[in-house]
């Protein structure tokens, strides 16, 4: 008995410095993130959208204490569904543990998706309206997708022992859809209500390219959520040791490695076919437009990561090249402006990671992950590899809901603070910069006085002017 302990609590010691490590590892994006969109941007927007990144992290994270975790996955009937602190209720789940390294790591997920939906509005949008939609969208409006997905009473989940939607659920193992397709969609709608920025498109419809000001920032940015996706992708296994039922030398630990070889050739593979296909369509080699492409190659093999085999990686990241560059080629024919181009990123890429996974899942490494490696069980796998439709119809149900969802209670909330007026702030401010219309300088100091940039207090005799 005194052995089985000792080996319990080591086991329970190995899980949860995997699972904090990962959630470390996780949380670090959110610097990535805040490097690629300073650089992403117009110096004179670059102090705003870094102070937007901060207070997505910050708002999200006391909204998803006080709601996003008890909705995600909350179920116990004496634990009251709006105050998150009583999560310690849900250790009667069974085949689960909540405690705080879980609740740690779904947290590092949840405050990035409301980075993802800010790169959407950015360089146009009220502060105040930032702090709104970050506390709606991480305390409600993702924890619901995410209970739907990844709590094992979800309607729509591949973990659970009952039922499955099509015996199968929908394999999003660590977010395509219930991350990044989130994300992208409510960025879709806050930049849909916005409209495009001042200048973005001159007066016969044409785009005019509003470059980002450094490429360093972001391609740094770039390799740092590179480095951070290893958490979110080989980290959602949760408990590295987890021993398989039918086998005495299995578990999750065979698919960890598997699932960081899958993800670096998704994102690799997208990151060259953007390369050579953008050099085709413009002329020149643009490494703003390679790192997109490889950040899209690794939110498409999100949902499947661990469920396929290497070389279905590759096929995931040369199709989420051409989604990503042919959903921004619709976008400027549609005079649509996400400055991060976060919506045909997150969106349409997230989405094709949840197809690819219905149609590339290997029988083997589903049973492994959702069957606890209990092969006398049989479910649906990929429609490619021979696995019938029920994993595919799964599938589609889940893009179309996720997209159904967030449209109709992100839409609506940006329409309504739309017409409080504090959604998008005066052309006299865009045209000044965000960085010195509202928060009282820019983010770099020019020693040069020819050079100098606008100051706060020209900017308001400017404004003052202007309305006499």
């Amino acid at each position: 008995m005194v052995v089985s302990s000792w080996e319990e609590s080591v086991t329970n010691s190995i899980n949860t410095v995997y699972l904090l490590f990962s959630a470390y590892l996780v949380f670090i994006m959110q610097l990535g993130f805040a490097m690629l969109c300073a650089g992403s941007v117009r110096a004179k927007n670059a102090m705003n959208i870094l102070l937007t990144n901060v207070v997505d992290a910050a708002v999200g994270s006391i909204s998803y204490y006080l709601f996003g975790f008890a909705f995600a996955f909350g179920v116990s009937s004496d634990s009251n569904p709006f105050i998150g602190s009583h999560f310690f209720a849900l250790k009667d789940i069974p085949n689960e543990t909540y405690d705080y390294s879980f609740f740690l790591y779904q947290w590092a997920f949840a405050i990035a998706v409301a980075g993802i939906t800010s790169g959407s509005i950015a360089e146009r949008t009220q502060f105040s309206a930032y702090l709104v939609f970050s506390f709606f969208l991480t305390g409600f409006v993702y924890p619901i997708v995410a209970h739907w997905v990844w709590s094992s009473n979800g309607w729509l989940t591949a973990s659970s022992s009952s039922e499955l939607l099509f015996g199968s659920g929908a394999i999003d193992f660590a977010g395509s859809g219930v991350v990044h397709l989130v994300g992208g969609i409510a960025g879709l709608w806050g930049a849909f209500v916005e409209g495009p920025r001042v200048g973005r498109f001159d007066a016969f419809g044409k785009p005019v390219r509003m470059r980002g000001h450094n490429a360093t920032l972001v391609v740094l940015g770039t390799f740092l959520l590179w480095f951070g996706w290893f958490g979110f992708n080989p980290g959602s296994f949760n408990k590295i040791l987890v021993p398989y039922v039918n086998t005495t030398d299995q578990g999750n630990w065979t698919g960890i490695a598997r699932t960081a070889v899958t993800t670096t050739l998704a994102g690799s593979t997208a990151g060259v076919v953007t390369l050579f296909s953008r050099r085709l369509l413009i002329g020149h080699w643009d490494p703003m437009d390679v790192c997109n492409g490889v950040l899209g190659g690794f939110v498409a093999i999100t949902s499947g990561c661990a469920v396929v085999e290497p070389w279905a990686a590759i096929v995931c990241g040369f199709v989420a090249a051409w989604v990503l560059i042919g959903l921004n080629i619709l976008a400027l024919k549609l005079k649509f402006d996400d400055p991060l181009e976060a919506t045909q990123l997150h969106g349409g890429c997230g989405a094709w990671g949840l197809i690819f996974t219905g149609l590339f899942a290997k029988k083997e490494f589903v049973l492994q992950v959702y069957n606890s490696g209990q092969l006398d069980v049989p479910r649906p796998f990929g429609v490619l590899m021979g696995g019938g439709w029920g994993l595919i119809a799964a599938q589609v149900v889940a893009v179309l809901v996720i997209v159904g969802w967030v449209s109709i209670t992100m839409g609506p909330l940006f329409y309504a603070l739309h017409k409080l007026k504090i959604l998008r702030i005066s052309i006299d401010e865009e045209l000044a910069g965000l960085d010195v219309s509202s928060h009282g300088g820019y983010a770099y100091v020019d020693h040069h006085e020819d050079d100098q940039p606008l100051r706060y207090a020209d900017y308001a005799r400017l404004k003052e002017g202007s309305r006499a």
